[in-house]
């Protein structure tokens, strides 16, 4: 009954284990399943839930603080169901950064014996196709390395320079929303908070401005290098590096660079 995803079966199985252990919190990922279902438990058992959030954190009076971006993405709030048990969120993937393992903490894995009458589930599952192009799409979510461009691009033909510096680099490349939407990139290469949350060693952002949607995507990247010649460009608050210039010089000399010192023994990819 599980082996595949549908609604009614998870939601009534989510539903009995809250009114078994009745928990204080419940966290789910911000991916397509994980909003359907998450909606459904909120609205089945009457509290609130924050989608998408960015941060959480517990108050003094174990309170779940919800940070997610508000108002189209110019702000950010911290919200708060302070009324209503459980408290619900979704958390997009790579938003959270990987604890370091605790050595000899253990967990009891809990197996619960639940389900109910195959009949009285509405949708049937009769094939599962897969996507014949997902062998060529890349998930730009789990890259360790990505060099994203901007409405600065100019177009769409000029994204032929940040690939050749991500093939140098062993990078993949992304897009802001801004280049998406004009049609210069696929959906699946957009970074921010309509895109994809990525936490990559090295994010390079080339002629991008630095929105707030753009910059909850990609803030928490170990190493942020910035290209653009508007000095002025809020990308750079929180760029480790910023090269304030014309990006169709620079990225040019910086693929060359990396060419040469890839020559002379400096290793074939960035470390």
């Amino acid at each position: 009954m599980y082996a595949n995803y549908r609604t009614q079966p998870y939601l009534e199985a989510m539903c009995h284990l809250i009114e078994q252990y009745k928990p204080e919190v419940i966290l789910m990922g911000a991916t397509g399943m994980g909003r359907d279902l998450a909606g459904a438990v909120a609205t089945r058992v009457g509290t609130g839930l924050t989608a998408d959030c960015t941060g959480l954190d517990i108050d003094d009076k174990r309170n779940l603080m919800q940070t997610r971006p508000a108002f189209g993405g110019n702000i950010m709030a911290t919200i708060m169901c302070d009324k209503y048990r459980p408290q619900m969120s979704t958390v997009r993937p790579h938003v959270m950064q990987m604890p370091e393992p605790l050595a000899g903490a253990d967990g009891e894995i809990i197996k619960v014996d639940f389900s109910i009458p195959e009949e009285q589930v509405s949708v049937k599952i009769l094939e599962v196709i897969r996507d014949g192009d997902s062998k060529q799409k890349i998930d730009i979510g789990g890259a360790e390395f990505i060099v994203s461009g901007g409405r600065g691009m100019m177009g769409p033909e000029n994204f032929a320079l940040l690939k050749e510096l991500a093939d140098e680099l062993g990078a993949v490349v992304g897009a802001s929303r801004s280049a998406v939407d004009a049609g210069w990139m696929p959906h699946d290469r957009q970074v921010g908070q309509t895109g994809k949350t990525v936490r990559p060693k090295i994010y390079i952002a080339c002629g991008i401005s630095g929105a707030i949607q753009h910059l909850v995507g990609m803030q928490d990247a170990d190493l942020i290098i910035a290209i653009n010649r508007d000095k002025e460009a809020p990308i750079f608050e929180v760029a480790h590096y910023g090269i304030v210039g014309d990006l169709f010089k620079v990225v040019p000399e910086l693929t060359q660079n990396i060419r040469e010192l890839k020559k002379q023994g400096c290793g074939a990819r960035v470390k």
